[in-house]
């Protein structure tokens, strides 16, 4: 088979299974609003059920829902004949998911779920198949062809049950006001949890790694402090560790620029005042923010009326993820 080959039928699958996505959004109609009431007025999980490809399916959606605030966990409906039903209570949902809706291993557990009470919600490409009909709500995924040329290949079913799956996820979000902090919350080892959830005083520098120096300090000693902490700056404070001012990298340039004479020159004499300074419970993304929009690398953290407590650079937001 030559390329151009190739490429026709990739194009080919990608077309048909977008058609079959795009023919899902006639079916948000009432059944789709009341699986969603059924979902929230859950008091327990929504358990969600498949064989096969609609399985995997069924694992990305419990997944998703998960994610985004709906409890929810997938359990194989195979292991359910043999104890895993247990796992299933009175107060949950069941999403079961079958796209000719006549799975066996689906309908052996059919009458349990039934005689349990809970809410069953399908999802399958037959409305006229037994899930279906015995289902408390019924959602349509059917699919003009799949994308295999043998029409044998779940593909564009399988997506098109993954898009309804997103999308009573995100409708179910939105219900339940989920916001980004609960998904950060969610998700603690990702990067978005990380930007959501770290404080600037989880990653700032404090005590003796601190670089300051009192007023009246010469810039030769000052440098040295610099170099010694190791972040390309140093506060200026008074007797009451109160932030005077700022002496930086970019300072440095423009003060030898100046030819200034580094062995007398006093350091208020070159530092920056009133320079930018943040509480240590601001989040690391805010600080990262102030220092893109002033275009400086470092930032001075205070309290109390601006007694200097920590020291934190764009290095320190890099290593934690948060850049």
């Amino acid at each position: 088979m030559n390329e151009p080959e190739l490429l026709r039928l990739a194009r080919a699958v990608i077309e048909t299974e977008a058609e079959a996505v795009a023919g899902l959004a006639a079916r948000i109609d009432g059944a789709f609003a009341r699986a969603c009431r059924h979902m929230l007025e859950c008091e327990g999980r929504v358990v969600v059920l498949g064989m096969g490809k609609s399985g995997h399916i069924g694992g990305k959606i419990a997944a998703t829902l998960a994610s985004t605030g709906t409890p929810a966990f997938f359990v194989h409906p195979g292991e359910a004949s043999h104890g895993d039903l247990g796992m299933i209570t009175a107060k949950d949902a069941v999403l079961a998911i079958s796209n000719s809706g006549e799975t066996e291993e689906i309908l052996t557990i059919l009458p349990l779920i039934k005689r349990l009470g809970v809410p069953l919600i399908a999802m399958t490409g037959n409305p006229a198949s037994t899930l279906a009909r015995a289902a408390t709500v019924h959602i349509d995924v059917s699919v003009p062809q799949e994308a295999c040329p043998l029409g044998l290949a779940p593909t564009a079913s399988t997506t098109a049950t993954l898009a309804m799956g997103d999308a009573l996820a995100i409708a179910l979000l939105e219900a339940r006001g989920f916001t980004a902090e609960d998904f950060a919350r969610t998700h603690p080892g990702g990067r978005l949890g990380r930007r959501l959830l770290l404080l600037i005083r989880d990653i700032m520098h404090t005590g003796e790694a601190v670089p300051k120096v009192r007023e009246g300090t010469l810039l030769r000693d000052a440098l040295v402090e610099m170099t010694r902490k190791g972040l390309g700056m140093t506060a200026v404070v008074d007797g009451e560790e109160h932030v005077l001012g700022i002496f930086t990298d970019g300072d440095l340039r423009r003060a030898l620029d100046r030819e200034v004479d580094v062995h007398t020159t006093p350091i208020e004499a070159v530092m920056t005042r009133n320079c930018k300074t943040v509480g240590a419970d601001l989040l690391a993304a805010e600080a990262l923010q102030i220092m893109e929009a002033h275009k400086i690398n470092a930032l001075l953290v205070v309290e109390d009326g601006e007694r200097l407590v920590g020291a934190l650079n764009m290095h320190d937001l890099l290593r934690a993820g948060v850049l």
